[in-house]
């Protein structure tokens, strides 16, 4: 049985979309001054960054949720090539 590995457009697009799902599950949408995810997949590297910008006065902490974010990015490219 062979399986296919997912493309790089596949890997950034997952990972794009959990790191988004993450950062709006903490925030509302229109709370968020900037949000900001940039994925790339190249030679195997998947590197993922999170920026986000809420109210001053935010809970929870944005640095959290960017990490948050960039680990259930890792999470999701890693279950695409299980």
């Amino acid at each position: 049985m062979t399986t296919e590995e997912p493309t790089d457009e596949e890997v950034v697009e997952t990972a794009s979309a959990a790191a988004e799902g993450v950062v709006l599950d903490r925030y509302k949408q229109s709370e968020l001054t900037d949000l900001d995810v940039t994925v790339t997949f190249e030679d195997g590297v998947l590197d993922v960054d999170v920026y986000v910008n809420p109210p001053e006065d935010a809970d929870p902490d944005a640095e959290d949720v960017a990490e948050a974010a960039a680990l259930a990015a890792q999470d999701a490219v890693d279950e695409l090539f299980e």
